[in-house]
């Protein structure tokens, strides 16, 4: 199978199962379809500890982008976090999903590092109100919500995709002997 398609289905293939297993209060389903996902891409890739830096660093603004929406009352879960006033596990696991399509599925974002804020600022809006309608998120206030979400993705998207580039960038180096 062709590597981007089959990247890009595993993507969908995990969101879905995050979503709707969130939304049914059963989050680990999701999760693990998820960790299926990214074993499948660190197999395939060229550079896993590159691959693992870019799955670490997404994983990190993740959970701190997530808690910090949280802890402000713009974003709430159903599921509970395991640590009280934190973004929920599976919600920073779909950051670890996504990260995986970086250097294959979504490669076409380096192009422009302007194109990565828009399709962020707008990518990440629908994104989570596509959640919010499959019942794994909802928002006090829906249109400060996803405007704040949509500014955070604006930047935290060219961010990762710079740093995936890189990774990319180092696994194309040959090895000194």
């Amino acid at each position: 199978m062709n590597a981007v398609l089959l990247n890009i289905s595993l993507f969908k293939a995990g969101w879905l199962a995050a979503v709707f297993s969130a939304a049914a209060s059963v989050p680990v389903l999701g999760t693990l379809a998820i960790a299926v996902a990214v074993i499948t891409h660190l197999a395939r890739s060229e550079s896993r500890s590159g691959e693992i830096r870019l799955l670490g660093l997404a994983a990190a603004i993740g959970f701190g982008w997530e808690s910090l929406l949280v802890a402000t009352g713009l974003v709430q879960y159903g599921a509970v976090s395991i640590i009280p006033g934190t973004a929920p596990y599976w919600i920073v696991a779909m950051w670890l999903l996504f990260a995986t399509t970086l250097n294959v599925g979504m490669r076409w974002l380096r192009k422009s590092l302007v194109v990565a804020a828009i399709f962020g600022a707008i990518g990440g809006p629908l994104s989570f109100l596509a959640g919010a309608k499959a019942g794994a998120v909802s928002f006090p206030n829906t249109t400060v919500s996803l405007a704040v979400i949509g500014l955070g993705w604006a930047v935290f998207l060219p961010l990762l995709v710079r740093y995936a580039s890189r990774v990319d960038e180092q696994a194309a180096i040959p090895a000194k002997a």
